[in-house]
């Protein structure tokens, strides 16, 4: 029987030519004696693992399906982060009052993290889709930003108590305490915004299509949760209990709490889904040329060459001929990729991918303008205080009354999350991707609108459920068309007879530029924002955010696009 040698064209699928050269073997077989016919047997064996590890280092090869358990498991670091970004927006505004920081330097603390975010996160993301380390690609980023989150909040809750152990002199003290405080704000932001992205890289890496829609669904259920449980640490009067007495500040004991919740939560998602360490083109060629050389007329190894690594025999000739054939592995090509290139990348990327961008965008804007104020519209507009008043004058105890009832309509909505995140399960196969998205916006915008317009206390309440069903179409729809849009462009490869994997955009940096999305809305509304406020007050958040959640609504339903 003759062989054909490595032709140029492009190669047949893999599974293809696997399937003819086992039948191939098969024919074979009938004319060999019993004992050539075991050492094929052997050398079948070895030439099939050679095949399974190539197609799963190349990212051909279809994720198991992951036990329930495990999916929740990964999930439980939003639980930990959302709880810790409760506890930050329940505690941060009063320590950096109490620490005496100027009101010219409060948008500051709100504007350096989403811009060193927005500048960063895909260069982060591009970093972890070629990331070799042999835990996995996104681990060691989730770890190192779990890390930083740890350091930022411990600096921001005791910073005045660890600045005042050093440094005596009032003027001094007061001084260095609001840079720690304010170095403390901007770590656990930039690390909380910037976890998100390698989080849902992660979970993409490893589950398959249908395990992602759960997985999550599951992270917005948990990330509910872990608001909820957060927001009411601002209920709680933590001087009364024994250990409160033990530490010097209420501060002190929340951070004890957070950071031993967010530890748990970080240890069990790093446990939970093994990830496989990313091979390069190059190592697995010159691997396969090594196993392969040896078997000149073996069907099934022939059908490696051929079929799984087409860049085999070229890359080969173009180890004795460099200046002929100059072939470079795309991957090699994204693994030299600079800042510069990134940016390309980025301003390139495909139109379905950009309108997706800026409905998150628009999204976020919406979301952000209407919760980063919530708390202080309640207590202005809702309750007619004053957070500029002397502090025992009735302006502002209703203003502090105002606030606290505003933790317990943002712990609202971080139920309602949790419970949209399960209903959408049931809802996704009538209304689809395009009719969540729509809805979410739509509700989103209405509530707004009708609290600007009727701000009393019980309606206002009421229609904080509907802030949770935005946050929980937020954490799940956009990603959840990341995942298809992959999984189109895979099957289109592979309809092609490419290999799968071997796309120029990784799953890190698609999810890294949607992120990234959130800090560009937090810049946004850190410069124009705050100068609508402080002109026309506190009402003009709601009907801001009314306003970019029902343009949203429009740009969801016409510009997005959807699989079918």
């Amino acid at each position: 029987m003759t062989w054909a040698p490595c032709q140029p064209e492009r190669a047949a699928p893999t599974c293809q030519r696997a399937a003819h050269s086992q039948s191939d073997n098969l024919h074979r077989r009938e004319f060999l004696p019993p004992s050539e016919v075991a050492k094929a047997d052997m050398d079948s064996t070895k030439a099939e693992e050679v095949l399974l590890q190539s197609v799963r280092k190349a990212g051909a090869a279809v994720p198991r399906k992951r036990a329930v358990g495990r999916l929740v498991m990964h999930s439980m670091v939003m639980f930990g982060r959302e709880f810790c970004y409760a506890v930050e927006a329940a505690f941060v505004t009063p320590v950096l009052l109490s620490v005496g920081l100027p009101k010219n330097l409060y948008s500051l603390v709100w504007l350096i993290s989403p811009i060193l975010g927005f500048m960063l996160q895909p260069v982060v993301g591009s970093a972890s889709d070629h990331c070799t380390c042999s835990c996995g690609r996104r681990r060691p980023y989730i770890l190192g930003l779990g890390i930083i989150m740890l350091l930022g909040m411990a600096l921001y809750l005791n910073g005045d108590m660890m600045i005042s152990a050093f440094i005596g002199e009032r003027q001094k003290q007061q001084t260095w305490a609001i840079i720690i405080t304010m170095l403390g704000v901007v770590l656990f932001d930039f690390a909380a915004d910037f976890i998100d992205g390698p989080i849902k890289a992660y979970l993409f890496d490893v589950c398959s299509h249908e395990d992602k829609e759960k997985g999550l669904h599951y992270h917005a259920l948990l990330t509910g949760f872990g608001g909820a449980l957060g927001y009411l640490t601002g209920a709680v009067d933590w001087g009364q209990i024994m250990l409160g007495y033990s530490l010097t500040s209420e501060f002190q004991v929340i951070f004890f709490f957070a950071a031993l919740v967010f530890l748990i939560c970080l240890a069990v998602h790093l446990r939970s889904i093994p990830e496989v360490p990313l091979r390069y083109e190059n190592e697995e060629s010159k691997f396969l040329l090594e196993v392969t050389e040896s078997y000149k007329y073996s069907s099934i190894e022939e059908g490696i060459k051929n079929g799984c690594l087409k860049s085999t025999c070229t890359e080969k000739k173009a180890e004795a001929k460099p200046g002929k054939c100059a072939v470079v592995s795309h991957t090699e090509d994204q693994r030299r990729m600079t800042l510069k290139s990134l940016l390309k990348t980025l301003l390139n990327m495909p139109s379905h991918y950009r309108c997706l961008c800026v409905s998150h965008l628009f999204g976020w804007m919406a979301f952000l303008s209407n919760m980063l104020f919530f708390t202080d519209f309640m207590g202005q507009v809702v309750y007619h205080g004053s957070p500029y008043a002397p502090r025992n004058s009735t302006l502002y105890l209703s203003y502090r009354k105002g606030v606290e009832m505003g933790c317990w309509g943002l712990c609202i909505n971080a139920i309602s999350s949790s419970a949209y995140s399960y209903i959408q399960k049931i809802l996704l196969p009538h209304l689809g991707l395009k009719g969540l998205y729509f809805i979410g916006y739509l509700l989103f915008g209405l509530g707004t609108g009708l609290i600007g317009l009727f701000p009393y206390v019980y309606s206002t309440l009421a229609l904080c459920s509907l802030f949770g069903i935005m946050s929980s179409t937020l954490y799940t729809v956009p990603f959840h068309l990341i995942a298809e849009y992959h999984r189109e462009e895979e099957s289109l490869k592979l309809q092609d007879g490419e290999q799968a994997g071997q796309h120029g955009r990784g799953k890190g940096i698609d999810c890294a530029a949607l992120t990234s999305m959130v800090q560009l809305a937090q810049i946004i509304l850190g410069v124009c924002l705050g100068l609508l406020v402080s002109v026309a007050g506190s009402t003009v958040t709601v009907i801001s955010a009314s306003t970019v959640a029902l343009i949203g609504c429009c740009f969801v339903a016409f510009c997005v696009h959807y699989v079918e």
